[in-house]
C-alpha cells in the first residue's frame, strides 16, 4: 500500500504526469508514457530501466 500523501506527489520521471497506483499489480502506472513502475516492499521504484510498458488494454482501460 502506498501512502496517499506521497501518491499525491509522485509523477512519472519520464513525462512528469501523475502516477496512479495499482494495487492489484502493486505498481505506479502513468497513462501519458505509457510506463508501469514497481512498488517493493511499499517504496515506489521510479527509475525508467525498472518499469515496464503498458499493453495496448492497459493505455486504454
Amino acid at each position: 500500500m502506498i501512502d496517499k500523501r506521497l501518491l499525491s506527489i509522485l509523477v512519472c520521471p519520464v513525462s512528469k504526469a501523475p502516477v496512479e497506483y495499482d494495487e492489484q499489480k502493486d505498481e505506479l502506472v502513468c497513462k501519458a508514457s505509457g510506463l508501469a513502475y514497481p512498488v517493493h516492499d511499499g517504496i515506489p521504484v521510479m527509475l525508467e530501466s525498472e518499469a515496464r510498458a503498458l499493453t495496448a488494454d492497459e493505455k486504454l482501460g
